[in-house]
């Protein structure tokens, strides 16, 4: 994931090459959430099984084989996605750059990963916008 420009600063300087090491020496170009490979299409389905096709075999949302191959409408619920691999921290702190604190995670696993975080921010920008208007347009009508 793109880091945003207000959040640079945040980050060391060498974080394109200690993400580098994160997603392909340690976790070898997968997922280490659901072992999604890095830029390869994934047919998957909307509750996160995805098809392994190296191992020729269904996997669950976290990276699982199954036991059986899902019963689905291949028309309407199967999708095909281009799995990107981003270095996240476990404790979203920015400055703990900690190989304990570092995973590689794919665009899902890691928003799955991020959602409280995205939760709380989202309940402050509300929060915030709604105070805003208190302040210059006077209480909102109950």
């Amino acid at each position: 994931m793109p880091i945003r420009r207000e959040h640079r600063g945040f980050y060391p300087i060498d974080w394109p090459q200690l993400s580098a090491v994160i997603r392909f020496r340690r976790a070898g170009g997968r997922c280490e959430g659901c072992g999604r490979p890095h830029l390869q299409r994934v047919v998957c389905l909307s509750d996160g099984r995805w098809w392994d096709a190296q191992a020729g075999t269904w996997r669950s949302g976290r990276g699982r084989p199954l036991r059986r191959s899902p019963a689905v409408d291949l028309l309407t619920e199967v999708r095909t996605t281009r799995v990107v691999l981003a270095a996240a921290h476990r404790n979203h702190d920015t400055s703990d750059n900690a190989d304990a604190n570092l995973t590689a995670l794919c665009q899902r696993c890691h928003m799955l990963h991020d959602r409280p975080e995205h939760q709380r921010r989202r309940w402050f920008t509300l929060f915030r916008r709604k105070a805003s208007g208190d302040l210059f347009r006077g209480p909102y009508p109950s």
